[in-house]
């Protein structure tokens, strides 16, 4: 039951993550970079639920034949080394004729080694079923030793072209473009994990061949590496369509005004009654419904600003070597700390309020949750009151 759980575990989150995508996939199916991913995915998936003991005990016993699991989970296997393959010749782009042509010979050349392991299954013998180590329980055995050699060599080739790609991509990305880069690290290091399958996998085989039992490697320590890389690598195809999404990009900026909401909630009950939420309003209209209650504390502490207070703030962040833009915003979130303390106190109301013109509550929140200006003026609020 373990060993079933430790790969069923990122198998059902791997699925779950491709039905929640599933609509964004289909939008963009006409992209052939798309669809190379979403195939990665789904193979990925099928692997790890196929891979799983419970699952080939279950093949066997419906199809009748012993280590019938065995070519179909080598095959599907493959078909994820190939989908790596394919992944990188349309990451990589170029000419459309060369990557037609580098996409015929991917398919030829893996479609070759699951027709190789399927025949070699037949012609082979392997009449004790095992469902943990037949790898290295038929290491010597003739023709079924070569059907494990061929999945393990195209295994070997799809990811180490995966790895190697998306670690140089990685490094020439744009810093600024994070869900990429997230998604680049995911798969750079799924794809070491799965090399460190791969070479578990070597080397119990090449005990075998020595007449060493070093078989603990691949029943033990092999499948939790290749359950955490098959999610890493999952996860690291879905990073950037999440995070480049509308619905991210939303709740990125919801978090980023908690500060701000928290701080002048309070006024802006006092100001206009606010509708409440209901637990599944989506984070679209949660965004809205914060940035609301921030623009009515805002104009309910109008009569505390003070431009002195101000004045002072943006002396200050200038001298600091902030520019301009910045400057005005600490400034405004110094006024805004500064008149959450007075009207808390119920100090009076300044004579002769400047209304704020903040283009970015997001910036606005930064600075009045981390500003040493903004924080100075909050404690000289709380002095004076």
């Amino acid at each position: 039951m373990t060993d079933g759980l430790i790969l069923y575990g990122p198998g059902s989150l791997m699925l779950l993550t491709l039905l929640v995508k599933a609509p964004t996939l289909r939008r963009s199916w006409d992209q052939p970079l798309m669809r190379a991913g979403f195939t990665l995915l789904s193979v990925a998936c099928l692997v790890v639920f196929l891979a799983a003991p419970p699952s080939i005990a279950a093949v066997n016993r419906l199809t009748g034949v012993v280590n019938f699991a065995a070519p179909l989970v080598f095959c599907t296997i493959t078909a994820f080394s190939g989908s790596c393959v394919l992944l990188v010749v349309h990451w990589a782009g170029g000419p459309p004729a060369v990557v037609r042509r580098a996409t015929r010979l991917t398919l030829t050349g893996f479609g070759t080694v699951s027709l190789a392991i399927v025949t070699l299954f037949v012609i082979g013998d392997a009449p004790v079923e095992r469902l943990r180590d037949l790898d290295t329980y038929y290491a010597n055995t003739p023709w079924i030793r070569e059907m494990i050699v061929c999945y393990l060599l195209a295994h070997t080739v799809g990811t180490s072209a995966l790895t190697v790609l998306a670690g140089k991509w990685l490094l020439r990305a744009d810093p600024s473009l994070r869900p990429l880069r997230t998604g680049l690290a995911l798969i750079t290091v799924g794809g070491l994990l799965d090399l460190g399958y791969i070479v578990v996998k070597w080397t119990a085989l090449g005990a075998r061949w020595t007449g060493r039992d070093w078989d603990t490697l691949s029943t033990d320590a092999a499948p939790p590496l290749a359950a955490a890389a098959a999610l890493l690598v999952a996860s690291g195809f879905i990073a950037p369509l999440v995070g480049g999404s509308a619905a991210w990009r939303d709740f990125r900026q919801y978090r980023r005004l908690h500060p701000l909401w928290k701080a002048l909630r309070g006024f802006a009950a006092s100001n206009v009654r606010t509708v409440p939420l209901a637990w599944w309003s989506p984070v679209g209209i949660r965004l809205i419904h914060r940035e609301s209650v921030i623009d009515d504390g805002i104009l309910a502490l109008a009569g505390w600003f003070d431009p002195e207070v101000r004045s002072a703030a943006y002396e200050a962040a200038r001298g600091q070597g902030l520019c301009e833009a910045r400057a005005a915003t600490v400034a405004d979130a110094a006024v805004l700390a500064s008149a959450c303390g007075r009207r808390a106190a119920a100090g009076p109301a300044h004579p002769d309020p400047y209304r704020m013109d903040c283009r970015s509550l997001v910036a606005l929140a930064r600075e009045f949750r981390h500003s040493p200006i903004v924080a100075s003026a909050r404690r000289s609020a709380t002095i004076e009151a």
